[in-house]
């Protein structure tokens, strides 16, 4: 198993020092979304799973059963003093259609469906605030009402070795993320207090 990112140079598993943040976010194929969060600055590591279902260690196969219930989520760990959560949720909703429900674009089934999972009271209120201030956005480009789902993050289960940034190792691979063309008008990112780098123990 895969244990270093190859791009941010951090281990991908682990707790994290003092001064992280962790959240997760599904938005379809977790290879397309992950390479969009290691690009953001104050990212300091990525990788993707599952999580949301009821299955314990699920395998990629059964997860495409959609009997797992789990969606594919990329678990971004970042550091607050260099990005707010409230870019990681730009990132988000503007790089993939939040209203088509278990689906993203030809990619359909359970695992696709757009959803942030939160670990903190802030971040649960962040994300239901953003999601409400894109919604009259969505709507007036003639798309259909924010299925996204917001809830506070279960137990994650790390995927398969092969998933992982996976687009840094298949350059040319399969990836359906992009600008949507439309800008989410969250809050700008606050001044934080300054904090010691994470550390993985």
């Amino acid at each position: 198993m895969t244990t270093m990112h190859p791009v941010l140079k951090h281990p991908i598993e682990g707790t994290p020092g003092p001064g992280a943040a962790i959240a997760y976010f599904g938005m379809g194929c977790f290879w397309g979304a992950e390479r969009l969060f290691w690009r953001v600055p104050g990212v300091w590591t990525t990788s993707v799973g599952y999580m949301g279902g009821s299955t314990e260690k699920p395998s990629y196969e059964e997860i495409c059963t959609g009997l797992t219930g789990h969606a594919e989520v990329v678990r971004v760990v970042y550091e607050p003093a260099k990005v707010g959560f409230d870019d990681l949720l730009k990132v988000f909703w503007e790089n993939h259609d939040p209203t088509q429900g278990m689906r993203q674009g030809n990619d359909i089934g359970t695992q696709y469906r757009s959803v942030v999972y939160t670990t903190t009271p802030e971040q649960q209120a962040a994300a239901e605030a953003s999601r409400e201030a894109f919604e009259p956005v969505v709507r007036a480009a003639g798309l259909g009402p924010i299925t996204t789902a917001i809830r506070p993050a279960g137990a994650y289960w790390l995927a398969e070795d092969y998933h992982q940034q996976y687009l840094h190792h298949n350059p040319n691979g399969y990836c359906n993320h992009g600008p949507n063309g439309l800008s989410c008008p969250v809050g700008a990112a606050k001044a934080q207090t300054e904090v010691e780098p994470p550390r993985a123990r």
